[in-house]
């Protein structure tokens, strides 16, 4: 086993921290009891304009359901307590954006109802791997839509909390995944590592696809909203690839900042981040609350090992 600290990662310990840090920070709301703001007609047609309603009504909702099946099977009841929270968060996720849509008359195109995972743990992995894909991007966007004033601030209020309901969800996938392997035992690794490798080349292939779909898409609003994170920087005004990147790097930093510094962070694409940097010219307009590269916080706890936190 791998040690952060005093603390041997995939020990009762480090699943006791986890799981309790998961729990302890979980903050209760009611969707339906949100006030959404009006909206005047520019801004509605802005927010009609995202190309991204139709995915993220479905992907919720599929995600919800994947999570949720897990918690339902999980036989340890401190592993189950966490992974069923989860589940209801992102289950609290898909009804606000269905309010959201409702409530603005924002078209979402209709889907199948989705299907209970036949193998609820590598879909939860799955799943997890594609959330720190995806978050680390989106924190990026949502830091500049909220500094550009792209959106009021009521309306961005209140999808603050869920974004930091996003942070905790990778946190958890990034430990619980490290413990699953430290259990599987030194004869177990080498599958799970296979495993948990192909899941992770599935999701850098889907997610690059997705990118370049996107970017060829001119205004197709059907396959635009396949890799938006990565790709919508520009709608916020004049900032370089380069300041978006620091500033997702800065905000990733910041929002995986208020938990315990002895969890493992994800450090794939942060990684991979600071590395192409180094190659990304210096010049241009700097995104509101980069960070200088020189003055960046590292985004894993000191002393974890590189092969118990492979995730994005």
């Amino acid at each position: 086993m791998a040690a952060v600290g005093a603390m041997k990662i995939g020990s009762e310990e480090h699943k006791a921290l986890f799981c309790r840090e998961f729990v302890r920070t979980h903050k209760p709301f009611d969707p339906a009891r949100i006030q959404w703001p009006d909206l005047d007609e520019e801004t509605l047609g802005r927010l009609k304009a995202l190309p991204i309603w139709n995915e993220a009504v479905q992907t919720e909702a599929e995600t919800a359901l994947k999570v949720q099946t897990l918690g339902k099977i999980e036989p340890d009841p401190v592993l189950a307590e966490a992974i069923a929270l989860q589940g209801y968060e992102e289950g609290r996720h898909a009804a606000v954006l269905c309010l959201l849509t409702t409530h603005y008359g924002i078209p979402v195109r209709a889907f199948d109802e989705p299907k209970p995972p036949a193998k609820p743990v590598w879909a939860f992995l799955s799943t997890g791997y594609g959330e720190c894909l995806d978050s680390f991007f989106a924190f990026g966007l949502f830091a500049l839509g909220k500094r550009s004033e792209y959106f009021p601030l009521e309306l961005i209020e209140i999808f603050d909390p869920i974004m930091q309901e996003e942070a905790r969800h990778i946190l958890f996938i990034v430990n619980w995944a490290a413990y699953l392997r430290s259990r599987a035992g030194i004869s177990g690794r080498p599958a799970f590592d296979v495993r948990r490798g192909w899941i992770v080349w599935q999701q850098l292939l889907g997610h690059a696809k997705q990118a370049l779909r996107a970017s060829r898409s001119d205004g197709d609003s059907s396959s635009a909203g396949e890799g938006f994170t990565m790709n919508s920087h520009s709608v916020f005004g004049d900032v370089t690839a380069r300041s978006f990147l620091e500033l997702c790097l800065s905000e990733n930093d910041r929002r995986l900042s208020p938990y315990d510094s002895r969890l493992l962070r994800p450090r794939m694409v942060p990684s991979a981040v600071r590395l192409a940097l180094r190659f990304l010219p210096k010049k241009g307009v700097e995104a509101p609350g980069s960070v200088p590269r020189g003055d960046e916080t590292s985004a894993e706890p000191l002393g974890a090992r590189r092969d118990d936190a492979v995730a994005p």
